[in-house]
């Protein structure tokens, strides 16, 4: 099935020249861990997640001298739309809207007064700036803590519909929400509950995930899950470790899924058994070395590589290209019909001139 035939009906909603939801790509974000008053490097982190296929960049904004790195950032030649993330003080909303931010992350109930909400609404109405409602379950309001006893998904999502009330109250409605959980179980249950009261894009994330191994793990089932239900317009991996560990996780969970025009390189090996006759280990690894050192990954097709020929023939016949091992060699299996042999020391230069052929 096409994915944007299962895909959830959402407002579109444009972050500087990056536009979500309705039947936009899904959007790959990270979050930059430097100081942001450190100019320079915070500059150097965004340009590399850039370079790694980043759409969209946040970084946090503490203070108004902070604010002042946005200009700096989009002079010296950020192309992704900048998202600032703002706790408590919303003079600095004014000032990053002021100054040419593409999004402001705020928790609406956590800037003060109903004056300062509207303050923040009215100058992202005029500079068509849109507002990200960020929701964790580490940082409920009291009063809806009380009422469920723990963070719950029915917590999470009753937060998220507060705070969107506080924003249309302000009559403004171009609106992005996340919530997030450390507990991929409770983050799907929560977003999902939310897909269903309003029709407002998603931000789908699992919050402190962990370590690049078991963070990209919990991301993968949290992001993942949502996205075959249809649900989420833009996504962000959270590692802890380098930002740009993220865009490639990211991409990954794309690729498991299938998102349509967004998969690339889907490769399909299987774990190998006693029938294995050629060292597949080695071949998937070295021809996805190769894949990514020749900027292969891109190419929205599937190839198989397979160790024998009971399974091997009809999962290759399914992909674009293919191969089944045999004894030192391989048939190699195009569109679903065998072309050929080739030796087991070509397997790998094989496909790569295969895929190259599918390079637009």
């Amino acid at each position: 099935m096409n994915y944007n035939q299962i895909r959830r009906i959402t407002k579109e909603i444009n972050i500087g020249r990056t536009a979500i939801g309705g039947n936009q790509p899904i959007a790959i974000q990270s979050m930059t861990n430097t100081d942001t008053h450190d100019k320079e490097a915070t500059l150097r982190q965004i340009l590399s997640l850039q370079d790694a296929g980043c759409d969209i960049v946040r970084i946090t904004v503490p203070d108004l001298e902070a604010a002042e790195t946005i200009p700096f950032l989009k002079e010296a030649g950020v192309m992704i739309p900048i998202v600032a993330d703002i706790h408590f003080d919303y003079r600095v909303a004014l000032r990053c809207a002021e100054v040419g931010v593409d999004k402001i992350r705020i928790n609406p109930g956590n800037i003060g007064d109903e004056d300062r909400v509207r303050a923040v609404c009215k100058i992202c109405r005029e500079k068509k700036i849109p507002i990200r409602i960020g929701v964790n379950s580490g940082s409920l309001e009291k009063h809806i803590l009380a009422k469920y006893g723990a963070p719950t998904a029915e917590a999470l999502c009753e937060s998220a519909m507060y705070h969107i009330s506080l924003l249309e109250q302000a009559d403004f409605e171009d609106i992005v929400i996340s919530m997030k959980a450390s507990n991929p179980t409770q983050m799907i249950a929560a977003n999902r509950l939310l897909a269903e009261k309003c029709s407002y894009p998603l931000h789908l994330g699992v919050t402190e995930a962990g370590s690049k191994e078991m963070g990209s793990i919990k991301s993968a089932i949290g992001i993942g899950s949502l996205l075959v239900d249809g649900i989420g317009d833009t996504i962000r991996v959270s590692l802890t470790d380098d930002p740009v560990e993220e865009i490639d996780a990211a991409r990954k969970i794309l690729r498991a899924v299938g998102v349509d025009g967004q998969s690339g390189l889907d490769i399909v090996s299987c774990p190998t058994c006693g029938r294995t006759k050629i060292d597949l280990i080695s071949l998937v690894s070295e021809f996805e070395a190769r894949a990514k050192e020749e900027k292969l990954m891109s190419i929205p097709i599937k190839v198989a590589i397979m160790g024998c020929v009971v399974n091997g023939p009809g999962e290759a016949r399914e992909a674009d290209v293919g191969i089944a091992g045999g004894k030192g060699e391989a048939v190699l299996i195009k569109k679903g019909e065998i072309v050929g042999k080739i030796p087991e020391d070509r397997i790998v230069s094989t496909l790569i001139d295969e895929v190259k052929k599918f390079r637009k």
